[in-house]
């Protein structure tokens, strides 16, 4: 099967207008519409095989990584599956390497969105066709530029050195499944009432790790994590979250001024590009027992690497979307076990919590074999649009069962949603003119 040809690239703007119940809303983006670039590999299969992938964003500005998507499509179409997993190395630095589009990059916004599109787009089609061994997955990682930090050999120890006990991890996951936090709850836009609704309904639902928007106003932030505390009770766990808004200097001010509610980590404090500042908020903050999250606008493996060799972050967020796909995630992932400092993905979105659902089993059952304050971001909106949508019980991911990468949605709700000339979003803008 793996001899099949990628005939077709397809690629489409399609976005849920989130914003109209601030879903999502927090101290830097206030109004989301939750998009995806959708992209569909296509094959001469005689099965009609196909890949599915997507990469998140907010709205405006999709439809760049759109046309980013279509100026990579020549590099992918024309090519046979063998053809890239034989090379997997090789191909993701063709995406992310090209010698001209590469100036827009390198491996860092836009082009970066649209390559993590069409890999996770590749790892869908090769995910329904075949298993991978620990060398395979090894030969799926460019090593560039993060030797310094793990080299091919350290990496593919860790993974020889976390067989032993897989299988009972496996079972352990299949059984109980991977625990999750909720943010569903706090969004900065939700009033009180809202607040306490939500957070009631978790908690009744068996919810037991929280994390609150922050960062917009202090008094408010001291008013909301309160009731949020009095909600949740002292012994479940509480994460704030910032996304970027503050001044190093800010930020240690601020959070010290939270800390009578005891959260676990506060999350992009600062500006996701700045290492040292990280560090310096990650050191102020460790006497109050309050770590440092961080990776969800992290551009790439090479940042992460600066980020853990600086002991700028004590919690790894990985995106499934951010990055170039699981190859770089594989990479981060590693990375981060060397470090010892545990992997906590960024989820919801669209489809984030179904992609990274599968990274977060693999570092468990394959990588760390540690939960050890670890857990992974969920976020209650949009599953209903996947054809194998996430599965939550006990706030416990469920391991899916369906082939693939799980970033297949429906079908209709693709059309119902594509922008602007959808029926979703023709209705929105008919409302607009009267």
């Amino acid at each position: 099967m793996q001899e099949n040809k990628i005939i077709k690239l397809t690629v489409r703007d399609v976005r849920f207008p989130t914003s109209l119940e601030q879903h999502g809303s927090d101290a830097m983006h206030t109004d989301p519409d939750y998009s995806v670039a959708y992209v569909v590999l296509e094959t001469d299969s005689d099965a009609a095989l196909k890949g599915y992938g997507l990469t998140f964003t907010v709205g405006r500005g999709t439809e760049i990584v759109v046309c980013a998507v279509k100026a990579l499509s020549t590099l992918v179409v024309g090519k046979t599956l063998k053809e890239i997993v034989s090379d997997f190395r090789g191909f993701y630095r063709l995406l992310s390497s090209d010698g001209q589009m590469r100036w827009v990059g390198p491996e860092k916004g836009v082009i970066q969105l649209a390559t993590a599109a069409i890999l996770n787009a590749v790892w869908d089609l090769w995910a329904r066709v075949e298993g991978k061994d620990p060398a395979k997955l090894i030969s799926c990682i460019d090593f560039r530029y993060i030797t310094d930090a793990l080299t091919e050999q350290e990496a593919l120890d860790i993974l020889v050195k976390a067989k032993k006990g897989q299988k009972s991890r496996e079972e352990q996951m299949l059984k109980e499944g991977y625990p999750a936090y909720t943010t569903s709850c706090a969004w900065l836009g939700y009033t009180d009432q809202q607040l306490t609704q939500l957070c009631s309904e978790a908690l009744a639902q068996g919810w037991t790790k929280f994390k609150v928007k922050v960062g917009a106003d202090l008094q408010d932030d001291i008013r909301r994590c309160s009731l949020i505390r009095k909600l949740i009770g002292p012994n479940n766990t509480l994460m704030i979250d910032a996304n970027q808004r503050w001044d190093v200097n800010e930020a240690i001010t601020w959070v010290t001024k939270l800390a009578e509610f005891h959260p676990l980590w506060i999350e992009e404090p600062t500006c996701p590009d700045d290492v040292l500042g990280h560090a310096s908020i990650s050191k102020a903050l460790a006497p109050l027992g309050i770590g440092v999250a961080t990776g969800e606008q992290c551009h790439n493996r090479v940042m992460f690497k600066q980020f853990l060799q600086a002991a700028a972050l004590q919690f790894v967020q990985i995106d499934s979307c951010r990055v170039g796909s699981v190859n770089e995630n594989l990479a981060i992932i590693l990375m981060a076990a060397k470090f010892n400092v545990p992997v906590c993905p960024h989820a919801g979105g669209v489809g984030l919590c179904e992609l990274v659902q599968h990274l977060i089993l693999f570092d468990y059952i394959s990588v760390s074999a540690s939960l050890n304050n670890r857990m992974c971001e969920y976020v209650d909106h949009l599953h209903e649009h996947f054809e194998s949508p996430t599965i939550i019980r006990n706030a416990h991911y469920i391991p899916p069962k369906d082939p693939g990468y799980s970033c297949e949605m429906l079908e209709e709700s693709v059309q119902k949603h594509q922008y602007p000339d959808g029926e979703v979003w023709r209705a929105i803008e008919q409302q607009g003119k009267q």
